[in-house]
């Protein structure tokens, strides 16, 4: 009996490493550190010897190093608070986030993700936060005393916020930045609309009221109607079964409503269920406006949504345009050239079947 042949294990390929571009260049280690690294310099033809070397031998900077040298991680933490069924399920977050992915992407850093289950995650988002892995923060759909303003100060991170800050100071701040939608200015032309149907019992839902963007909505609601029977005003969650509980809880209250402002398109195409189910025909007997124009549901509601349509998408990019320029760039030193300031977006009244 013959022994089988050894089989000749071949070693792996090893990454190639910063000596041996510079060997392979004929420069030194400190000049491709240099360019791999964006620093500056460097005459155009060494540059160009060194960018040679390493699209030929396929070298890939080790980050970790990378980040010691520069202070830059390329990453930005995205922190939204609420929970991942919410999250996942409501379009709004997907075309929000959507806008914050593209601006990033083309400017090569990566959207890192941290949400909000409860209350015990924000010891890990805290940690997560202080532990020098993002370079900056985007922060959205924060409640009253939420507790993640006060993380970022601590971590020392570059910060814009989803939508306008709550607590007491933040807007007269400057070095506060938000991005936020005129909610009230929006409620206001989704009111007028039911108005000028010949609406006179209009009934509002509003999100939770811990948060600017309902309470704003509240408020562009009373300015045309400073008189309306509190118990025309249903609090919901900006979740379908929230919509859906505040809907009926209207009309068990107020049973001659000829109008409903919901503050966000999600319950307002839930309270378009209830209505049906109720007997009411809408726009005939109910008018009803919601608010974001959500592309997946303003238009397949039935009867398609009358609303007031905000930028999602465009409130995400703008995020992450402010944000970007106060980032370190890869010298270290933030990029932010002149002072940056907080944007107001305008909304629009998008007239369908329901008003």
């Amino acid at each position: 009996m013959t022994d089988a042949p050894v089989r000749q294990v071949q070693p792996k390929p090893t990454r190639p490493t910063l000596e041996e571009v510079a060997e392979f260049a004929g420069v030194s280690r400190a000049t491709v550190s240099r360019v791999v690294n964006g620093g500056a310099g460097v005459r155009a033809a060494l540059r160009d010897k060194v960018e040679q070397a390493v699209r030929e031998l396929g070298y890939v900077p080790n980050q970790a190093a990378r980040t010691l040298v520069t202070r830059r991680n390329g990453a930005v933490a995205v922190v939204i608070a609420e929970p991942e069924s919410r999250v996942f399920s409501d379009p709004f977050f997907a075309q929000h986030l959507r806008g914050i992915s593209k601006e990033l992407a083309a400017a090569d850093s990566q959207l890192v993700l941290l949400l909000v289950d409860d209350s015990s995650d924000y010891d890990r988002v805290g940690r997560y936060l202080s532990g020098g892995h993002v370079d900056g923060l985007l922060l959205f759909s924060l409640h009253v005393d939420d507790p993640l303003p006060a993380m970022a100060r601590r971590a020392g991170l570059p910060t814009v916020f989803g939508g306008r800050p709550g607590w007491a100071g933040a807007e007269a701040d400057r070095s506060v930045l938000y991005v936020d939608t005129d909610n009230r200015g929006g409620a206001q032309l989704a009111v007028q609309r039911l108005l000028d149907r010949g609406c006179r019992r209009i009934a509002t839902i509003t999100g939770p009221l811990d948060q600017t963007s309902s309470t704003d909505r509240l408020d562009g609601y009373r300015d045309l109607l400073p008189g309306a029977d509190p118990a025309l005003v249903a609090e919901g969650d900006f979740t379908p079964e929230g919509g859906r509980r505040a809907m009926a809880a209207l009309l068990e209250r107020c049973p001659d409503l000829d109008g409903v402002f919901a503050a966000s398109d999600v319950m307002a195409a839930a309270a378009l269920h209830v209505l049906r189910a109720a007997g009411r025909r809408v726009p005939e007997d109910v008018a009803v406006v919601g608010f974001d124009d959500l592309e997946s549901v303003a238009a397949w509601t039935d009867p398609p949504l009358t609303t007031v349509r905000q930028d999602v998408e465009g409130m995400g990019r703008l995020m992450a345009r402010l944000l970007l320029p106060r980032l370190p760039s890869d010298q270290g030193a933030p990029r932010i050239a002149g002072a940056l300031s907080s944007v107001v977006m305008q909304t629009e009244l998008v007239v369908r079947d329901s008003a």
